[in-house]
């Protein structure tokens, strides 16, 4: 999808941006189910929103150098320019902005 719409430059930051957030839900909640969707929010921008039936907020971990895990949501606030988390009816919605990044 990002490739028509003219924005290839995200397709590797939206695949990891969303692995991240779908397998923090799917580790992190008892949510029975779990959607992902992205959408062009601009020009050079899209928006991934990742939706549980679960009305547990993630949060950050900080986890120290040796853990093999915790750094999920790190990795999303690295990657996105913005990102959060919204309860809705029947569960929450996680969703991240990202936007291409400006010419050098």
């Amino acid at each position: 999808m990002l490739d028509t719409w003219g924005l290839p430059q995200l397709v590797d930051v939206a695949a990891q941006v969303v692995t991240e957030l779908v397998a923090n839900a799917v580790e992190h909640t008892d949510a029975a189910t779990v959607g992902a969707s992205i959408t062009r929010v601009g020009k050079e921008s899209a928006r991934i929103v990742v939706t549980d039936t679960s009305r547990t907020r993630p949060t950050p971990g900080t986890p120290s150098p040796d853990d093999e895990h915790g750094r999920g949501l790190l990795l999303v606030e690295a990657l996105a320019h913005a990102w959060g988390s919204e309860l809705v009816r029947g569960g929450k919605r996680i969703w991240a902005e990202l936007r291409v990044p400006a010419a050098c």
